[in-house]
């Protein structure tokens, strides 16, 4: 454990020190978001900072592969491709800061560095539930590739506020570093290296080290550069557990707490995905186009319900706890107190986010203008 804690801190320390030299490469090539319809900021913001979040990544990693109790998992590609592939979007990412490259293009992009990963073995072979098999060589590398880039777009997606995509993927990685940390020891008790670990525990690192430069009111955006860099490697890491994990390995009370590699992502991605539902069907229903952008998101929402700026994120980093937090808990705990303590805490959540708990009222629009 003290390995995996020491590359996460690594990771955050590297990026925090980081950032600010990333904001300034923003300003010299001009990379700052401009003051769109649509946004909540108010002022042109740099948006290099997933710079500084590979660059946490990069050196996590390669102080991990020096550590002796990390041996066997650097002695494949697969570790040394996920940062290849990190890198490969990264700078995508960056390309798409400075020149706001076409959709066609990032796609692309996208595809090539999610196709590198999997041609160095970080593929999707098994599903841990009912003991399915990817039979084909290449379904697996099309499912690979489908998997990882639709992990990028909605962490992409979920990139609407300050704070807000680092502070859930941090939270649904540190989840997801609990999980993996216990099934490792369940499936191999003499090693506890993890691939997926050292992974996650970087990611999370990364997300740590950016957020005090993120959060409300927010010096930098970590743009496409950091969004694509997060959802190539969570999707990254689940794939090394769960997409080759041998279901006769664990007993029947573990088939459902294998899987959760997949639902863990899922649940981080859980708020993107159903806004984006929810906009397509409300644009279409509109007449208008399902890329038409409009102020109805799930966080526009909430600011409108009276909600500040950060007390929104923190609503939102509220719900992906609870989610993620519940589902890795069905590892640890009996799934009957899983799910009563999940369901209080999504009556809690609920309440906080209508503003109904003694502190958390919230301001009526008409007030907010009338002040």
């Amino acid at each position: 454990m003290r390995v995996y804690l020491l590359v996460m801190l690594v990771a955050a320390v590297v990026t925090f020190l980081a950032t600010p030299v990333a904001l300034r490469l923003a300003r010299a090539t001009n990379a700052l978001t401009p003051v769109r319809a649509r946004d909540v900021h108010t002022t042109p913001t740099p948006r290099l900072g997933g710079l500084a979040m590979l660059a946490g990544f990069a050196v996590a990693l390669l102080l991990a592969s020096r550590v002796p109790f990390l041996e066997g998992v650097f002695s494949t590609a697969q570790p040394w491709a996920i940062l290849g592939g990190a890198a490969l979007v990264s700078l995508l990412g960056v390309a798409d800061d400075i020149w706001d490259l076409d959709w066609m293009t990032k796609l692309a992009g996208q595809v090539l560095a999610a196709g590198l990963i999997a041609w160095q073995g970080v593929q999707l072979i098994t599903f841990p539930v009912f003991g399915l098999t990817i039979g084909s060589a290449r379904l697996s590398l099309v499912a690979t590739v489908l998997v990882v880039v639709v992990a990028i777009n909605a962490v992409n997606f979920v990139d609407g506020l300050d704070g807000l995509a680092a502070g859930m993927v941090g939270i649904g990685g540190l989840a997801f570093f609990g999980y993996t940390y216990l099934l490792t020891r369940e499936a191999t008790p003499g090693d506890y290296s993890s691939l997926a670990a050292v992974v996650i525990a970087a990611v999370v690192g990364t997300c740590i080290g950016f957020l005090p430069h993120n959060f409300h009111p927010s010096r930098i955006f970590m743009g496409d550069s950091g969004s694509m860099f997060l959802g190539l490697t969570v999707a990254a890491a689940a794939i090394t557990v769960t997409g080759q994990i041998d279901p006769a390995t664990f007993s029947a009370g573990q088939v459902l707490p294998a899987f959760i590699p997949i639902i863990l992502p899922v649940a981080v991605l859980l708020l993107p995905l159903l806004d984006m539902t929810l906009a397509v069907a409300r644009r279409l229903r509109a007449g208008q186009s399902p890329f038409q952008a409009d102020r109805m998101h799930l966080h526009h929402r909430l600011l409108e319900w009276g909600h500040s700026h950060r007390r929104a994120v923190l609503v939102m980093y509220l719900w992906t706890a609870v989610i993620s937090f519940s589902a890795a808990a069905l590892v640890v705990f009996d799934r009957r107190v899983v799910l009563v303590v999940s369901a209080v805490a999504v009556v809690v959540a609920l309440l906080v986010t209508i503003g109904k708990l003694p502190g958390l009222r919230r301001t009526p629009p008409s007030e907010k203008e009338s002040v």
